[in-house]
């Protein structure tokens, strides 16, 4: 009974947030626009602050974005956290890029690499391997603590969802 209701008022938190423009959500004081064909994700995880899928040409084939933010001066360095990405794919090391961009007005430190994907195994819960898999994130700096968004799936929708990735990121502003 606990569990429905926290469910309930977590949800009702949720449209709460939504309410004004259901395009728009906040994370880590940034406020993002979300393209109307991603799909909103119930957040899976309480480290989650957000979680978004972009469709693929089946439903088993999509891509899912998450956004992690810890607040200022916690989450690691974004050089860590961008080895650790990379680290969770096996098979392509040379396909590994992290690189600094300005996006937005914003200091972000991308990160794409493919492969395959190795998650889970937290707390000491099983992994899940996925072959032919890609990885396109982006650690944003801001002063509120930085962003972390991941988007992960089938490596050719990943790739084929680059710009609109880009484009994306770019709608993030800082929360009023």
């Amino acid at each position: 009974m606990k569990r429905l209701a926290l469910l309930v008022l977590c949800l009702l938190g949720a449209a709460t947030l939504r309410a004004d423009d259901p395009a728009t959500f906040p994370v880590g004081g940034l406020t993002f626009k979300r393209p109307a064909d991603w799909a909103w994700v119930p957040v899976n995880s309480p480290m989650r602050k957000a979680q978004l899928k972009v469709p693929g040409a089946k439903p088993e084939e999509s891509a899912e974005i998450t956004f992690f933010h810890f607040g200022p001066q916690s989450g690691g360095d974004v050089q860590s956290n961008a080895e650790r990405w990379v680290n969770q794919f096996h098979g392509a090391k040379d396909a590994a890029k992290i690189e600094a961009q300005e996006i937005g007005g914003a200091k972000v430190t991308l990160v794409s690499t493919e492969g395959s994907y190795t998650s889970g195994g937290m707390f000491g819960g099983p992994t899940i391997t996925q072959d032919n898999y890609a990885l396109l994130g982006a650690i944003i700096e801001n002063p509120d603590g930085n962003v972390f968004v991941k988007m992960t799936g089938p490596a050719a929708l990943v790739k084929d969802s680059r710009q609109k990735f880009l484009d994306f990121l770019a709608t993030a502003l800082p929360g009023k």
